[in-house]
This record gives structure tokens, C-alpha cells and sequence, in this order.
């Protein structure tokens, strides 16, 4: 069985998201109260509706409570974006995911059970300066406020060691979890895995022991 999901809002997130699950073959409602947004995507989403999400006799007429998964994306009207979670919330939607406008917004969220909330200008702002903060790093992922998974390019230091020769576990708390080298993709790579320049770690841990580690050893 595929998974339903339903966008509301149809900004540059919401749509990005409907397109996203629509090229995966997901069944995917998107409703926006703005009829040419619903109109774009008319050929993209399974349904395309235009609605008020506010108002819970919609949300009724919509059986939203039967969508598996609810992605809120309302732009920057906060009010409607927390009503509108609220009453899913109310009528037993399984799970969503609610964007997040600011830190105020995202508490009442939390406070009205919202399953996950996003920052995406803030999030992806986070990786850009990462990524510009140190040439070694190609990709960031927040986990929470303390753990992260990052992307980093071995360099000369790491050319010939294997994993266990740089005990990296013991001497930073990090784990590699995988390795790409050129096309070839190595899922929790060995103690005795050597390491070449140009391979791209996938390291996962704490923030201050991941700087700790692109400090000592990648360095400049």
C-alpha cells in the first residue's frame, strides 16, 4: 500500500515537497487557498484542492484524518499554520510535519503536539556556513541542538590510515558510518578500512567532538 500524504501550502517548501513525494509515485493531495497555486499543480499532485485548512468542516470534506502523513507549509500566516495543526492534531492525523517560521512559533507548535518541526531557511542557512567555514566539509545534517552527521573529505593527513590506526572512536566519540569512494559506497566500513585521500567520510556524533576532529586532523 502507498503511503497518502497531504501538502498544505504551496509555497516554494509545500510545492517542493508535493513535487518531491509526486516524482516518488506518492498519492499526494495539495491545498492551498490560492486557486492558481492549486492550478500549477493540478498535473503534478494525485488531487489539487483549493481550501481553507482553518476551518475543520474542510478538513472533514478533505477526510484528512485518513492521510498517513501531513506536511503543514503554510507561508507566513503563523495563526493559520497553528490552527490548522491544531485541528489535525484534534481529528487524529497519524503524523506531521510543520514548518516553523521562527523560535515562538516553534514552541507553540511543540506545545500542540505537532511530530516534527522544520526550519528551512534556518537549516539550510546552517549548512551553507558550514560548508563555507571549512573546505573540508561538503554536507551538514542537524540531528538535534547537539548531534550532527557531516560529510568530510579525506585530506593528506587521513591518505593510508586505516580507521583503527586514527582511533577515531576512542580519540573523538565520532563514528564513521560509511564511505564513498568515487561510485562505490562502504556501509559501516571495517576497523582495518584504509582511507584515501579525496574519500568522503560520513561521520556522525556530537558538534563539539565533530569540530574537534576537523580541527586536529583536517586542519590546514
Amino acid at each position: 500500500m502507498k503511503k497518502e500524504y497531504a501538502v498544505i501550502g504551496l509555497g516554494r517548501f509545500g510545492g517542493s515537497i508535493c513535487r518531491a513525494l509526486s516524482e516518488e509515485g506518492m498519492e499526494v493531495m495539495a491545498i492551498d487557498t490560492d486557486e492558481d497555486k492549486v492550478n500549477e499543480f493540478a498535473n503534478v499532485a494525485s488531487h489539487a484542492v483549493v481550501g481553507d485548512t482553518t476551518d475543520e468542516t474542510v478538513l472533514k470534506s478533505l477526510g484528512i484524518r485518513n492521510f498517513d502523513h501531513v506536511i503543514v507549509a503554510i507561508g507566513d500566516n503563523i495563526q493559520a499554520s497553528i490552527l490548522t495543526t491544531l485541528m489535525l492534531k484534534e481529528l487524529g492525523v497519524k503524523h506531521i510535519t510543520v514548518k516553523a517560521q521562527n523560535d515562538y512559533h516553534e514552541k507553540v507548535l511543540s506545545k500542540i503536539g505537532a511530530d516534527r518541526i522544520v526550519h528551512p531557511e534556518r537549516d539550510m542557512g546552517k549548512r551553507i556556513a558550514h560548508n563555507i567555514i571549512s573546505n573540508n566539509v561538503l554536507d551538514y545534517l542537524e540531528l538535534s541542538d547537539e548531534h550532527s552527521i557531516v560529510e568530510i573529505v579525506a585530506n593528506e593527513r587521513l591518505d593510508g590510515n586505516s580507521i583503527i590506526d586514527l582511533d577515531i572512536r576512542a580519540q573523538y566519540g565520532i563514528n564513521i558510518v560509511a564511505m564513498k569512494r568515487d561510485k562505490d559506497i562502504i556501509v559501516s566500513p571495517q576497523a582495518n578500512e584504509m582511507i584515501r585521500k579525496n574519500d568522503i567520510l560520513i561521520v556522525i556524533g556530537a558538534d563539539t567532538d565533530i569540530n574537534r576532529f576537523e580541527k586536529r586532523l583536517l586542519g590546514d
